[in-house]
């Protein structure tokens, strides 16, 4: 005959192991010590721990199909770009290779103009972050953004206008249409190459170049100035 107790022990509930709530309670813990974005962003903004942003800057970013950590990951990449305590070598380096917009605008306002001149060269830039730079009261910064391929042909212009400009950058954009960018529009390129030929600062040399342009306005501007 069967113990009734061994049938009272078999109906009692089984009790989990205590391994079993650890998963929970960890993801719980994490939560409660997860600083928010604006915590951390604002830390790293006014930071002047050396080590510490270069460690951001430097730092591989996460997979874009985690869209939530590569979304905070940029975030605070810009807070490190905006901070005048990271590294200038730093600062550079994520003006060379950085495409999103929120970062570069940052780097475009650095008071270091090689860091300017990192983003004006920068292909990813849009381009009216670009055209900005165009304007830059550092002359490498805007020789820089008028050779980005990025920058607009309205900026372009305005450059082959502006006596301010080194003949080299000039020359640069006396090629256009021609040499550099040989399927670019016609109309717009010859504009460009007439108003370096009639620059003041356009070199000898160029101008001879362009005294000989397969475009006649281009060609007439450029002898009136031999």
């Amino acid at each position: 005959m069967a113990d009734p107790q061994e049938h009272a022990d078999l109906e009692q509930p089984v009790a989990e192991p205590a391994d079993a709530a650890t998963p929970q309670h960890d993801t719980e813990s994490e939560a409660a010590q997860f600083e928010p974005l604006t915590a951390t962003y604002e830390h790293l903004r006014h930071s002047e721990n050396a080590d510490e942003l270069h460690d951001f800057a430097v730092r591989e970013l996460p997979d874009r199909a985690d869209l939530a950590a590569f979304s905070r990951a940029t975030a605070l990449l810009e807070a490190v770009a905006g901070n005048e305590h990271t590294p200038v070598e730093d600062r550079v380096h994520l003006a060379q290779t950085m495409p999103f917009p929120n970062v570069l605008v940052k780097l475009s306002q650095d008071a270091q103009a090689q860091v300017r001149q990192a983003v004006a060269s920068n292909t990813d830039c849009k381009n009216w972050l670009v055209g900005r730079l165009t304007k830059d009261d550092d002359a490498q910064v805007r020789s820089a953004a008028l050779h980005n391929p990025q920058t607009s042909w309205k900026m372009r212009l305005e450059g082959a206008q502006n006596p301010d400009v080194d003949a080299q950058t000039l020359d640069f954009l006396g090629k256009l249409g021609v040499e550099i960018e040989p399927s670019a529009p016609m109309v717009l390129s010859t504009m460009v190459r007439r108003a370096v030929a009639l620059n003041p600062s356009t070199s000898q040399e160029t101008i001879t170049r362009l005294a000989n342009d397969g475009m006649p306005e281009v060609a007439r501007a450029a002898r009136s100035r031999l």
